[in-house]
């Protein structure tokens, strides 16, 4: 029997984390009676709220645990700005998962550069799960992360474990921070250079604001990297999850059906031009 994909499928809230003061994250589990679905990391998830809509979210937690489904929102609008008010035992429906993923089973024996920016760390966090359970299978894991203050950076307790792993180097920083900070302060780009991978043997995966993944991108032309090696995430207008209703056009693409996670080289073009 074939689902319905336009079915929403019911989840229960487990736990609420807030992050920052205007971003949290929900742990849901299915229903009984529903079946949890796999998902690959990169992917998205259309989130209902009864009474308020839907929106799409990506999916940030580890894909090993489909039956623990984690997702990582700001609350911005109206859908998710209800969704911030649910509590322990509410009920949300799930679409999904939808969408393309980080190239993980492809990136095997090579140098994997991550790169986040603010809210872009939680549609990444997924691909860190993985490469940290086969790192054998790869060579260098780096991992940068930036966001605007020391008070908007996600995941802090985890980004600590992971800082103190050898099988990970993790550097963070911050583009302004008060006087007791003690770390990196600048944009995420200043931390590429002293980064130690070889270019030519690399594969970034980049989530962020678009200036700031296009400035990314550049840092790592630079070193060497090639456009075909280096993919980003454009989590832009989606809405439907299915390319229906147009709001995700992205050139010749919908983001929700032909993305999220495109591969430079091929979005090159019309990458960085604000009328598309």
């Amino acid at each position: 029997m074939i689902k319905d994909p336009m079915l929403a499928l019911m989840y229960h809230i487990e736990r609420v984390q807030k992050e920052t003061h205007d971003t949290f994250t929900l742990e849901l589990q299915p229903r009984r009676g529903v079946e949890a679905k796999r998902f690959a990391p990169g992917q998205f998830n259309m989130l209902y709220v009864f009474g308020a809509g839907e929106v799409p979210i990506s999916i940030s937690g580890d894909p090993a645990k489909p039956r623990r489904l984690v997702h990582t929102t700001r609350a911005v609008g109206t859908v998710t700005k209800a969704m911030r008010k649910l509590r322990r035992g509410d009920v949300l429906g799930i679409r999904g998962p939808f969408g393309t993923s980080w190239p993980i089973e492809d990136t095997k024996g090579c140098d994997v550069v991550i790169v986040g920016g603010g809210i872009g760390m939680a549609p990444l966090r997924p691909s860190v799960y993985q490469l940290l359970s086969q790192k054998e299978e790869y060579g260098k894991l780096v991992l940068l992360y930036g966001a605007r203050t020391p008070a908007d950076l996600l995941y802090r307790q985890e980004m600590e474990q992971w800082r103190r792993s050898s099988d990970l180097h993790v550097d963070i920083t911050v583009d302004r921070a008060p006087a007791e900070w003690r770390g990196n302060v600048g944009v995420v780009t200043t931390l590429i250079p002293k980064a130690s991978f070889d270019p030519l043997s690399t594969i970034a995966m980049i989530c962020g604001p678009e200036v700031m993944m296009r400035f990314t991108i550049m840092e790592l032309q630079k070193l060497g990297v090639q456009d075909e090696n280096i993919y980003i995430s454009m989590e832009r207008n989606m809405k439907c999850g299915f390319g229906f209703c147009g709001h995700c056009q992205f050139g010749p693409y919908f983001v929700c059906k032909d993305g999220p996670v495109f591969r430079y080289d091929r979005v090159k073009p019309f990458f960085a031009k604000g009328e598309i």
